[in-house]
Order: structure tokens, then C-alpha cells, then sequence
């Protein structure tokens, strides 16, 4: 899931440790018994939809993303000749066509970048199969709120301001109370809904900026490409002017994650 912003797939690939941790984390709260059928919504570069697939070998894994350049490299590197439990498609979270076809939904740091998320919820009902159960983890309410306070300040400098006229941030950063209720709506009964906190750590000013520089295109594709770099390191040093490193080298962000359990009615 894009967020309808143009990713560079591999570069990703080489920023996301920390969302791959935070995945395999979640993998291993499913239960998986090994004979499954899963759907993965934002599947990015494949990674964790094969570490699922991996999991149930009797099973079946589709991962889907709205980034076409996702799903290539995701086929590129997990090919259905090696993984015969394994498909990757190009789809929109908030308009699944499954039919009760599921017995898991599955959705690792993804679901922040849809505003509405009471669709995305609606389609995961219609995935499932009845009984079937879906875990997702996405930011929650406070997620990089430090961080993104130095954004906010930076884009109302002289300097940038001209850019950044009539912005809106994108993501939808939600608490437990509104999405207990949207899953209700949705005909999911939620089991665990609550908000997590997470400290993720980048390599000095270098891994902040990386980090940057991979996910947040809502701030960089406003800015002409010769501007981006200038852009992305003034907000890398002044969080790390204001939130120094640790004596291992280390940059530490405040994340929230909201965690998701419900099963279908």
C-alpha cells in the first residue's frame, strides 16, 4: 500500500529493518498451523508475505500493494517457480474483491497511509471465511509525533514554505476506541485492540536521513528534485540536535503502532 506515492522498491528493501522486526514479531501471534490460506495487505517487497508463506507449507499466501514496483521486485525475488504457495498482485486495500477466501488477514505497517480505513475493514470481512481471523499492526494515535512536529515547524520556514501550500498530511493514525467500533461495523468481532509502544532506531544522522529519504515521499515529492536532499537533512539534524544519539551511534524514534485482533462474525 503506496498511499498513492511513487516508492523505490529496492531502496526500501534496504531501510525497513525495523518493520521487518516489528513483522516478524506479529508473524509469530498468528498461530499458524501450516495449512492457511492469507492474505497479506501491503506486501511491499515480499519479504515477510514469504517468511508467512514459509509458514504454511500446506497453504496459500497472496500479498497484494498498490505500488507496481513493489509486486515486481517482490516477484523478482520470491518467483512462484521457488514458492509454489506464494502470488503477489497489484490491488487497493480499500477495494478487495475476495469473497470468503481466507482463513487469516494479515497486515503489517501499511495501514497508516489510508485516511478511511473503514473500507479496507469492510473488504477484509468479505475476504474471510466465517470464523476466519485478521491481525493487522499499522502506526497508531502518536506515531512519530516528535519527528513529525520538526516537519511541521520546518515546513513553515521561508525557505519552504512556498512548497508546501494547502498540505495535508496523509496518514490516518487512529486509537483503539475508533477502530473497536469501525470493526464492529465491519462485521468483525474485535478481540485486542491497543496502542503499542515502539522505539525505532536508525545509525546516526545517516539512518535518520535514509529513513526519511525512503518513506516520507508526501513531504519529498512536493519539492523539486534538486531541493529533496537539502530538505531531508535539515529535518534529520534537527531532531538529532534535539534528540541526540546514544553511545553506540544510535537514533532512537518514538513510535506508536496500533494493533489489531478481531475475528469474523
Amino acid at each position: 500500500m503506496s498511499g498513492g506515492f511513487r516508492w523505490d522498491a529496492a531502496d526500501y528493501a534496504r531501510s525497513s529493518a525495523a518493520q521487518q522486526g516489528w513483522a516478524l514479531e506479529l508473524i509469530s501471534k498468528l498461530g499458524l498451523a501450516g495449512t492457511e490460506s492469507v492474505l497479506d495487505i501491503g506486501c511491499g517487497d515480499g519479504k515477510v508475505t514469504a517468511e508467512i508463506a514459509r509458514r504454511v507449507p500446506r497453504g496459500r499466501v497472496i500479498g497484494i500493494d498498490s505500488s507496481p514496483d513493489m509486486v515486481r521486485l517482490a516477484r523478482q525475488s520470491f518467483p512462484s517457480s521457488a514458492h509454489p504457495n506464494l502470488e503477489f498482485r497489484t490491488a487497493d486495500a480499500r477495494e478487495l474483491t475476495f469473497d470468503r477466501v481466507f482463513d487469516v488477514a494479515f497486515s503489517n505497517a501499511v495501514l497508516h497511509w489510508v485516511k478511511d480505513h473503514r473500507p479496507v475493514l469492510r473488504g477484509i470481512s468479505r475476504s474471510l471465511k466465517p470464523g476466519g481471523k485478521t491481525l493487522l499492526q499499522m502506526g497508531g494515535r502518536g506515531n512519530g509525533e516528535r519527528i513529525m512536529e520538526i516537519a511541521r515547524r520546518l515546513i513553515e520556514a521561508d525557505q519552504w514554505r512556498s512548497w508546501f501550500r494547502g498540505f495535508e498530511e496523509p496518514w490516518g493514525f487512529y486509537g483503539a476506541e475508533e477502530y473497536t467500533r469501525w470493526c464492529r461495523e465491519a462485521g468483525l468481532d474485535p478481540r485486542r485492540v491497543e496502542l503499542l509502544p515502539r522505539r525505532m532506531k536508525q545509525k546516526g544522522v545517516d539512518g535518520l536521513a535514509a529513513w526519511i529519504r525512503t518513506t516520507w515521499m508526501p513531504y519529498t515529492e512536493r519539492l523539486p528534485e534538486d531541493r529533496r536532499e537539502a530538505f531531508i537533512r535539515e529535518v534529520a539534524d534537527r531532531y538529532v540536535l534535539e534528540h541526540p544519539a546514544d553511545p553506540d551511534g544510535n537514533v532512537a524514534v518514538a513510535m506508536v503502532r496500533l494493533e489489531v485482533e478481531a475475528v469474523r462474525a
